[in-house]
């Protein structure tokens, strides 16, 4: 499955359009990775731990996104954005959404 964060593809054309697909993960952050992620930040500079576990969850929003938009039948999705929110202070939530297309070659 494509996935773009254009509205369009180059030297395709969209062929039908299912609508709004997207992928939701919520994570919670050990107690372990808090505890030597409070250290890292008194020094500055990037968390490892917090950042490995963004990537994981983008990729995990995005893989069911893509789930969702097969679902409907489509081949690619387009326009695909991300959003995160904090959930009691302890939790991430992270979305991937865009909207699900069947596309073909140009011709």
């Amino acid at each position: 499955m494509l996935v773009s964060t254009m509205n369009d593809v180059p030297g395709q054309e969209i062929v039908r359009v299912f609508g709004e697909v997207a992928g939701l993960t919520v994570r919670s952050r050990s107690f372990g990775s808090n505890f030597s992620a409070g250290f890292r930040s008194l020094g500055g500079g990037e968390i490892p731990e917090y950042t490995q576990l963004l990537y994981q969850s983008r990729h995990e929003a995005i893989m069911r996104m893509c789930q969702h938009g097969m679902s409907f039948g489509a081949n690619a999705v387009i326009a695909m954005r991300f959003d995160c929110n904090e959930i009691a202070g302890t939790m991430s939530e992270v979305a991937a959404y865009g909207t699900a297309v069947l596309i073909r070659p140009a011709q």
